[in-house]
């Protein structure tokens, strides 16, 4: 391991209270002290009903909340913290936008677009969406390594086409669309564009301005913080013309027996006592992430996505699931081994404490376009380490053995 390795693991304490070879990252990651010191220290010190007392304490968790948006803001480029809606995480978000715009905006006779990669949470929304207003519902398909052209977008768009919605980094595939080109093709039909990116955020610079995206939802779970924090960024006038997603406390602005009106943005997609920890908390992930920058985050997830899929094609009977060039998977390597069911895969790594995910993702149209049923999926952050690597391949190279056969 080298000082490096060290220096960054020394940030999380899982590693020394636990022998395990974490890569299920893609899933949720480890959280550093410093972002559990952020949390506990807000509901040690500052501990209070936002936004609705005006007594010191009250006011000084109304400060921690927006702090922390405006850290959002600044994180992704937003143009300011009012286009910073706090959720749960991506799949609210991207159910917000389903609900409180696709219901409301679109209607019989329109078209969404989305593409066949897509998490679930970026299908079943639009699939509801669809049914409900009479709209149609048209996927493009991506190549079998994983790349979506942009001009598979301009293939099938049309001027009847309201709303794309694509994710920029696959959750199986690992590979980055190219957003910024698929945005300029939808605005250039008149339609809003909608990235889910809860696994491109925590991996690389993402700017909404320059991306030029109407909306773009994330997890913070996924990138060091705690659980129960998501964002929804959108553009300012349309956010401002989108009923609310959930009615009651603190989102109106005033209240009569026949009806209200509602508080002005970010508010008013934020009903009810807010996660002001979990706020919190994804301020300090995005300090801690930027101590570190951008530059080493990725060389060493790329590094280590290389060692790793390198290593995987020197085993017998182990497919890597699309590209076979590391820079296309973004630390995520997806893959089957003929004859061993993944959950039979996974369970075997196990027992040599890796942890990896097996299934279908939250992917299974997917799987069933790429012929497989489910698969197995192996996903880097910057804290593993060639040590990690090298013990996920042995583990891989005794898999088939365990199960009986005589390679």
């Amino acid at each position: 391991m080298t000082k490096e390795d060290k220096l960054i693991r020394k940030e999380f304490p899982v590693f020394e209270n636990r022998n395990v070879i974490y890569l299920d990252n893609s899933a949720t990651t480890q959280k550093p002290p410093c972002v559990l010191k952020a949390v506990t220290d807000y509901y040690e010190k500052n501990n209070a009903n936002p936004l609705r007392g005006l007594y010191e304490l009250s006011l000084a968790a109304t400060d921690a909340y927006e702090n922390a948006r405006a850290a959002v803001a600044e994180f992704i480029h937003a143009p300011e913290p009012a286009d910073i809606i706090f959720t749960r995480n991506a799949t609210e978000s991207l159910n917000l936008i389903a609900y409180s715009y696709g219901m409301h905006f679109l209607k019989e006779g329109d078209e969404i677009i989305i593409s066949v990669m897509e998490h679930h949470s970026n299908m079943l929304p639009w699939q509801q969406v669809a049914k409900a207003t009479g709209a149609t519902l048209t996927y493009i398909e991506p190549d079998k390594d994983g790349c979506l052209p942009p001009e598979r977008l301009e293939e099938k768009i049309s001027e009847k086409t309201k709303l794309v919605s694509i994710t920029q980094v696959s959750n199986v595939f690992g590979r980055e669309n190219d957003i910024k080109a698929m945005a300029a093709i939808a605005h250039k039909y008149g339609a809003v564009f909608s990235c889910d990116g809860a696994q491109s955020v925590p991996h690389m610079k993402v700017d909404v301005q320059d991306l030029d995206v109407d909306f773009l939802s994330f997890s913070g779970h996924k990138m060091y913080a705690p659980m129960g924090i998501g964002v929804l960024y959108g553009k300012k006038d349309l956010l401002e013309k989108m009923p609310p997603f959930l009615c009651g406390g603190e989102m109106i602005e005033y209240v009569t027996l026949e009806g209200a009106t509602y508080a002005e943005l970010p508010h008013k997609f934020e009903a009810g006592t807010v996660n002001v920890g979990g706020a919190v908390g994804l301020e300090a992930a995005i300090k801690f992430v930027n101590r570190f920058g951008w530059d080493l985050i990725e060389s060493r997830e790329l590094d280590l996505t290389r060692r790793m899929m390198d290593g995987m094609k020197e085993i017998p009977h182990v497919h890597i699931i699309g590209s076979d060039k590391a820079e296309d998977h973004h630390g995520i390597v997806t893959f089957k081994i003929d004859g061993v069911h993944p959950h039979d895969v996974a369970a075997i790594f196990d027992s040599y404490h890796v942890a990896v995910r097996a299934g279908h993702h939250c992917a299974q149209p997917l799987h069933k376009f790429l012929g497989v049923m489910s698969t197995t999926r192996a996903s880097l952050a910057f804290y593993n380490t060639e040590e990690d690597v090298d013990a996920f391949l042995k583990a891989l190279s005794m898999i088939r053995s365990e199960m009986g056969y005589k390679d």
